[in-house]
């Protein structure tokens, strides 16, 4: 299948896709977007050429873009490759494209005992959950521990910074906009060597 035809193909289904979501019959989507039924049909069907003057109305009466219609699928937006970015005691995973999710971003790390506990400090809140092995979790002057399948929350107004304890650790960590900005944004190559625990 030639790539032409494969989007032609793909539009098709799209459109027939959009149009039962709704719950429209191919009229009810005819009265909305000024085409008749049986071109619609002939449309979804293939048996009709797709024409651009003919997309701009139904894509405006299935509330989307002809951006969105005509758009590739290709797997880049939707299988994330990571690479390993390390420093001293932590090795990080970006699991998430940046801008995602809201302004979060997701994050595998491995957290091992030649990790310096630095205590840092940024706006926002950190969150994480223990994969493997038990995290030690400086909140200020408390030493909290957390194990493999627990989760912690907390605001990074507080002095902080996760270690391993006894052993090696693996958590997952969600941060949000701030956290993001303060862990992840280094300067050249350290970025990807950098995590939400760097300064955690």
């Amino acid at each position: 299948m030639t790539q032409e035809l494969a989007m032609d193909v793909l539009i098709r289904q799209r459109l027939r896709g959009l149009r039962l979501a709704r719950g429209w019959s191919l009229e009810n989507l005819a009265a909305r977007c000024g085409l008749s039924a049986s071109t619609l049909s002939r449309l979804e069907t293939g048996h009709r050429r797709i024409a651009l003057d003919q997309l701009v109305p139904i894509a405006r009466a299935l509330d989307t873009t002809l951006d969105a219609l005509v758009e590739a699928a290709g797997d880049g937006d939707v299988v994330i490759r990571p690479e390993a970015g390390h420093v001293p005691g932590l090795t990080t995973w970006i699991l998430s494209d940046e801008g995602a999710l809201n302004g979060k971003v997701v994050a595998k790390m491995r957290i091992t005992a030649e990790r310096p506990a630095e205590l840092g400090v940024h706006p926002g809140k950190d969150w994480f959950t223990v994969l493997s092995g038990t995290a030690r979790l400086q909140l200020g002057e408390r030493t909290l521990l957390v194990h493999a399948g627990e989760v912690a929350e907390f605001s990074t107004m507080v002095p902080h910074s996760i270690g391993a304890q006894g052993g090696p650790v693996e958590i997952l960590s969600i941060l949000n906009h701030d956290g993001g900005l303060a862990h992840l944004h280094g300067p050249g190559p350290a970025r990807h060597a950098r995590g939400p625990a760097e300064s955690a």
